[in-house]
């Protein structure tokens, strides 16, 4: 064993490379909130993302961000802080690429809107067309091939999706009358649009929001957010027209950008952009509600449209490694790297008050671990308990009691993660003693395989008062075999139709099992992982839709056979 480790400590080149993958939720360098600080609670957060794309690179504007973040591929993105300062209060922004400028919208829902715009976004020299439309919130801009333009707005339990077209021409003054029947919430007929965690609160109605519109072969993808940002179950749906302002249909697969189960839930309130090489990306806002509701991230989803003109997000295995925007044909395809680190035996340098080690591997991004002191003296041991393949790691971090607000200056966070085949001999695997950025989520790609079973993180330096990590998740292969097909697995449509019991028998060698459904055979567009349990009550079905399941289970050393497709009427 001392052999293989001298063979492993000859091949410390482990760090970064030309990454390849990436894996949600997106590490960025998240804006602490300047507003809604419940009894002096801080915390960062990253929501309502609208990406657009401008000269072959990409912006993406967030909520409340003081600046925005541009990228050469949609994988590594680079704050900017605009020379004019319009941006520290706007709320679900919009943007749009049109001729040679970018667009803005920002949101005000007690005030009049603007419409901002630059040939250099770069260095942010925006100016302003002076505000002209009233009362908008979470605003959509959309200029058509023909040149006209409109606009979309909505964010409302009662209220629906509202839009206008507008002159270009003349200070983006309403052209048309306004319309106010694009669409409601249905949620007599549509399970998903129901308010709270998992669809339950039944007294308040959900929330129709953040609209965004596509255009794609010659139809209209006006898209928008249920039920509510801060549940498992926020997610995006889409009316479909072939006019810009309809009539729309709805589209039967909806939602169709959902990611209810895994570490980190949500996929709601997003944009949708062409990325390299003519692929369609989702962005998308999570819930993080650790220490405030609006505690958000981001995510994004390799996107489609199939033969019939549906659109759908790959959100399979939606929190693991995937194949990066730039990469070809495997881009936005899950990498097979399965979570070693589940639920793992750990140790720690300490801990404080309840806040324990266990919780950096129970796949959980809610529960975190606190230590005892913020300094080069704290660590976290993960026992994979047997020697893995270690591709990849995501250090997540948490923000307890920070006392911080706003665009902060010179974060950074530096660690070193360490593996030992024995537990005794250490080599170094990610060395990040050197970096000098903020990486709240850092997700570090290794450039070669490394085989070890026991993993190590030590802290160098945490930019908050206090260093929490919610999870610390390590990818790869087991060398073991993946779980067997499930058995008994039933599907229960409740007289509800909007719901239904799915219930299968538990395997003891399986980490979790993804729920797999659709309204056709091949059509099989959403899944919800789950852990610890052999039951998942689903709220999330249309009530006048027929579908198809299926489910497989997987472990760390990979995913077992589906079982045969199910129909329930």
């Amino acid at each position: 064993m001392q052999a293989i480790g001298l063979i492993m400590l000859s091949m410390v080149s482990f760090s970064i490379h030309a990454q390849q993958t990436y894996c949600n939720p997106l590490n960025i360098d998240y804006t602490y909130m300047v507003y809604n600080a419940y009894n002096d609670l801080s915390y960062r957060s990253g929501a309502d993302p609208a990406v657009v794309s401008f000269r072959g690179e990409y912006y993406m504007f967030v909520t409340r961000s003081m600046g925005y973040w541009h990228s050469k591929d949609l994988l590594h993105w680079q704050f900017i802080a605009p020379e004019k300062w319009y941006f520290q209060g706007s709320n679900a922004p919009a943007a749009f690429n049109y001729k040679d400028s970018v667009l803005y919208v920002m949101g005000d829902p007690s005030g009049s809107m603007s419409v901002l715009y630059t040939d250099d976004p770069k260095k942010g020299d925006w100016k302003a067309v002076p505000g002209i439309l009233n009362d908008l919130q979470d605003p959509a801009l959309f200029i058509d091939d023909d040149g006209k333009t409109y606009l979309y707005w909505g964010s409302s339990n009662v209220f629906p999706i509202r839009g206008r077209e507008l002159n270009k021409n003349d200070r983006f003054k309403p052209l048309s009358a306004r319309v106010d029947s694009l669409f409601y919430l249905d949620m007599s007929k549509h399970g998903w649009e129901r308010f709270g965690e998992n669809h339950a609160d039944t007294v308040l109605g959900g929330y129709m929001e953040g609209p965004w519109m596509t255009k794609h072969n010659g139809k209209y993808y006006l898209q928008y957010g249920a039920p509510g940002t801060e549940f498992n179950v926020y997610g995006d749906g889409a009316y479909v027209s072939n006019k810009p302002l309809g009539p729309f249909q709805y589209m039967p697969n909806n939602p169709f950008s959902y990611k209810p189960g895994g570490f980190m839930n949500g996929a709601g309130h997003g944009s949708t952009v062409v990325g390299p090489g003519g692929k369609y990306w989702h962005f998308a806002s999570m819930a993080m509600p650790v220490n405030v509701n609006w505690e958000r991230r981001l995510c994004m989803y390799a996107t489609y449209f199939d033969k019939d003109g549906l659109m759908y997000s790959d959100t399979y295995f939606g929190d693991y490694p995937h194949f990066a925007p730039a990469t070809g044909e495997r881009s936005g395809k899950f990498t097979g790297w399965m979570l070693l680190s589940y639920n793992k035996p750990v140790k720690a340098s300490g801990y404080r008050e309840s806040y324990t080690a266990k919780n950096v591997t129970d796949e959980n991004a809610k529960t975190f671990w606190l230590a005892p002191e913020n300094n080069d003296q704290q660590w976290v041991e993960i026992d994979l308990q047997h020697l893995s393949e270690v591709r990849a790691i995501q250090i997540n971090y948490n923000d307890y009691k920070s006392g911080m607000y706003g665009r902060i200056k010179n974060l950074y966070h530096r660690y070193i993660v360490e593996g030992s085949v024995e537990g005794k001999s250490w080599f170094t695997i990610v060395d990040k003693s050197r970096n000098f950025q903020d990486v709240p989520n850092d997700y570090v790609a290794l450039a070669d395989a490394v085989k070890t079973r026991y993993v190590r993180f030590k802290n160098i330096h945490c930019p908050t008062p206090h260093l929490s990590i919610s999870d610390i998740r390590v990818f790869g292969k087991g060398n073991g075999k993946p779980p067997v097909k499930v058995q008994q697995f039933t599907i229960n449509r409740k007289t509800d139709r909007r719901d239904a019991i799915i219930r299968w028998k538990a395997q003891s060698n399986a980490q979790g099992y993804n729920v797999i459904w659709g309204i056709a055979p091949d059509k099989l567009y959403s899944s919800w992982m789950v852990y610890g349990n052999n039951e998942l009550d689903l709220k999330a079905l249309n009530r006048d839709q027929e579908y198809y399941f299926t489910i497989e289970a997987f472990n760390e050393h990979g995913v077992g056979e589906r079982t045969g497709i199910i129909k329930i009427e």
